[in-house]
C-alpha cells in the first residue's frame, strides 16, 4: 500500500470527520465562525464560491479539505485575508483554533452574542450556572446510556 493510500483509505464504518487532518477541522471551524459573523448562510457563500452548499458544509466540517483556489474564493466572499482563515502557526494557534471550534458549534455565536447584551453579575452567572447543568445532565445521560450498554464512556471536551 503506497503512502497515499494509507492517508485517504478510511475504514466504511467511520465517518470521514474522525479522520480528518486538525489542520483542515481548524480551516473549516474559522470557514464557519467567519460567515456566521458576515451573517451569510451556507447558501450564499456556496453561490459566491461556485460551489453546492453541501460542499461548504464538508468544507466547515474538515469531512473536505479546501484546494487553494478555493480559500482564495471564500477568503475574498467573507472579505478576510486567505491568512485568517488558515491560522497562524504559533504555540498559541492551538487555544485559538480550540476556541474557533467551540464557537463554529451550530448556536454558539448566536448564545454568546446573546450573552454579551446580558448585564454583569448573577444574570450572567445564572445563564453559565444554568448550561453547566444541562451539560452535566448530558454526561450523566451518556455516561448510564453507555454503561448499560457494556461500553466505556469517552469523556467529550467540556
Amino acid at each position: 500500500m503506497s503512502r497515499n493510500d494509507r492517508e485517504t483509505s478510511r475504514p466504511a464504518d467511520r465517518e470521514p470527520e474522525s479522520f480528518a487532518d486538525p489542520v483542515d477541522l481548524a480551516v473549516g471551524a474559522r470557514i464557519r465562525l467567519l460567515r456566521k459573523i458576515r451573517g451569510l448562510s451556507q447558501q450564499a457563500l456556496a453561490d459566491a464560491a461556485g460551489v453546492t452548499f453541501q460542499q461548504i458544509q464538508k468544507y466547515e466540517r474538515g469531512a473536505n479539505r479546501v484546494s487553494a483556489s478555493m480559500l482564495s474564493r471564500i477568503a475574498a466572499t467573507l472579505k478576510t485575508p486567505i491568512s485568517e482563515l488558515f491560522g497562524e502557526v504559533s504555540p498559541a494557534s492551538g487555544a485559538i483554533d480550540e476556541v474557533a471550534v467551540l464557537l463554529a458549534q451550530p448556536g454558539a455565536l448566536e448564545l454568546l452574542h446573546a450573552f454579551a447584551e446580558l448585564p454583569r453579575g448573577q444574570a450572567r452567572a445564572a445563564l453559565v450556572d444554568f448550561i453547566r447543568s444541562l451539560a452535566a445532565e448530558r454526561r450523566d445521560w451518556a455516561t448510564t446510556q453507555a454503561g448499560e450498554a457494556g461500553l466505556t464512556p469517552v469523556r467529550s471536551t467540556p
